[in-house]
C-alpha cells in the first residue's frame, strides 16, 4: 500500500506575519528550496502527482488561505502583506488595489503588457505570472503572492495536477501553456531588482489602504 502524503502546517518566513504579536507590515523573500503549498481546502491526492512528489522528496505544506496549490522555488519571489480590515471588508476590492499598484510599478520599470486576471492573478497577455490568496484573521487580512521570475512551467507540471477550480481565462490550458515567467517574456531583471519594484508597489498599497480605513 502506497504511503499517503501528509501536508505539514505552513511554516515559511511569511508565516510570522500571522502572529498577533507581529508588527511588520510586509515581507518579500525567495525560497531556499522547492516547496509545494496546498490551499486550505486542497487535498494532496487530488492536487498532486504524488509519486513524483514523493520520489523527489518535495516538501508539502498547507497554508491557511484559500486558492489552489502552488509551487515555490528559488526562481520565484514571494511577498506577503498584513492589511488591516478597516472599511475594506471585501477581499475583491483589496485585490484590485494591490494589482493596480503592482501593474503601475512594473510599467514604470519597463515591464509592460501586465493585466489583472481572474480574481487576483497577474498575467502577461493571456499567461499567468503571479497568483495570490488572502486570509482574514484577527481583523486583518494576510495576503501573499507568488511571482514567477524564471521558473520553467514544465517543472510545475511535473508535480501539480490540473486544478479542480480555474479562472475563466485559463480555458482548460495545462500548466505549461498557461503559466509563464518574466524571463520567458524577455525581462531579465534580477530578483533584487524585482523585489525593489514590489517594495515600491507595497508602500503605495499601504498608503492607499490607510486612507480608505
Amino acid at each position: 500500500m502506497q504511503k499517503k502524503i501528509t501536508a505539514l502546517p505552513y511554516y515559511l518566513p511569511d508565516a510570522d506575519l500571522l502572529s498577533p504579536l507581529c508588527t511588520d507590515s510586509y515581507i518579500i523573500w525567495q525560497p531556499d528550496d522547492n516547496y509545494i503549498i496546498l490551499g486550505r481546502s486542497n487535498r494532496p491526492e487530488l492536487s498532486l502527482n504524488t509519486e513524483m512528489v514523493k520520489s523527489d522528496n518535495i516538501k508539502v505544506l498547507q497554508r491557511p488561505s484559500g486558492g489552489e496549490t502552488v509551487i515555490l522555488t528559488p526562481s520565484t519571489l514571494i511577498f506577503s502583506i498584513n492589511i488591516p480590515a478597516g472599511k475594506l471588508q471585501h477581499p475583491k476590492k483589496i485585490f484590485e488595489i494591490i494589482n493596480k499598484s503592482l501593474i503601475e510599478e512594473f510599467q514604470k520599470n519597463g515591464i509592460s503588457g501586465i493585466y489583472s486576471r481572474g480574481i487576483s492573478d497577474l498575467s502577461i497577455g493571456e499567461q499567468k505570472i503571479m497568483g495570490s490568496s488572502m486570509y482574514l484573521k484577527d481583523h486583518k487580512y494576510f495576503y501573499h503572492a507568488v511571482l514567477n521570475i524564471s521558473e520553467d512551467p514544465e517543472f510545475i507540471s511535473k508535480y501539480l495536477k490540473h486544478p479542480v477550480k480555474e479562472p475563466d481565462y485559463r480555458k482548460g490550458r495545462n500548466h505549461s501553456e498557461f503559466i509563464t515567467s518574466l524571463k520567458e517574456k524577455g525581462y531579465h531583471k534580477s530578483a533584487e531588482e524585482i523585489a525593489d519594484i514590489i517594495r515600491n508597489g507595497i508602500e503605495k498599497i499601504l498608503k492607499v489602504i490607510s486612507v480608505k480605513e
